[in-house]
């Protein structure tokens, strides 16, 4: 275990916990709110941080009081639930080594049982639609354990994203892991999709018989789709093109924009 890398804060003694690991930057502001609201929820407590040297740029940190301000890739651990929770931001450099850092984490000091990333993906559905949660296993028995769950296989032939290799890295340790890509619509990709904030949120409640209350964020999700209905009533185009993805129709890239252009501005200027 790289221990000249972390900064230990507590010593926690940990039962087996499961690990949930969330990244600052994701589609609809997905992870930080999903973490954000399970550590104030579960009143868990930042037990250690990975030490930015080696993995994370001077030039790209905000400077304050002369002062760097890297990127925080704290963990966080409630007893009660019994859950360790990982929020941080992608490396710059040495990405292997940062995910060998997590995993060592989560192996050799936590003695993980499973491992739960969370990302959003963007996809052409409306905000209307039922939303599905995507996956990507790295073991068929945490596939079967999770079975009633309603969760879907992911196909994705793109670019691996870094929970992709965080699974490698947790196979090759036989930590039994998986991704959750819950879908975000393209146009809330740039703000906040507290639908499928509740999406996450509810599949972990029920995982891990936490008791969540999700009353605020019912109040967030239909005060968001009011603000956006009102739009529809006053813009036709827009109310034309949420319509067509609600009937799975494409849209030009132009009507994309327009989309994503009209839904950003409103929500912004309602607050």
């Amino acid at each position: 275990m790289m221990k000249n890398i972390f900064k230990f804060f507590e010593q926690p003694q940990f039962e087996n916990p499961s690990v949930i690991v969330g990244w600052n930057e994701d589609a609809g502001n997905l992870s930080p709110k999903v973490i954000e609201y399970l550590n104030r929820k579960i009143k868990s407590r930042c037990f250690c941080e990975v030490e930015p040297a080696g993995f994370f740029s001077l030039g790209a940190v905000a400077i304050e009081n002369d002062v760097a301000q890297f990127p925080e890739n704290r963990f966080y651990y409630s007893e009660t639930a019994n859950l360790v929770i990982f929020k941080g931001s992608e490396p710059h450099f040495e990405k292997y080594r940062f995910l060998n850092a997590i995993i060592d984490v989560a192996e050799h000091y936590c003695k993980a049982k499973e491992l739960f990333t969370i990302n959003g993906t963007i996809s052409p559905v409306a905000h209307t639609s039922s939303r599905r949660i995507l996956t990507v296993f790295n073991q068929q028995r945490l596939r079967e354990k999770l079975q009633g769950y309603g969760l879907e296989d992911m196909t994705w032939e793109g670019r691996p994203a870094i929970s992709s290799y965080l699974l490698w890295v947790a196979r090759e340790r036989g930590i039994p892991s998986v991704s959750l890509w819950p879908e975000i619509p393209f146009y809330l990709a740039a703000g906040e999709d507290f639908q499928a904030i509740k999406l996450i949120l509810r599949f972990l409640d029920k995982r891990f018989e936490l008791g969540l209350d999700l009353k605020e964020l019912d109040e967030k999700i239909s005060d968001q789709n009011s603000k956006i209905a009102s739009l529809r009533e006053e813009n036709l185009d827009i109310n034309r093109y949420i319509g067509m993805l609600e009937s799975a129709l494409s849209l030009s890239e132009e009507e994309q924009m327009e989309l994503i252009k009209g839904i950003t501005e409103i929500l912004e200027e309602t607050g």
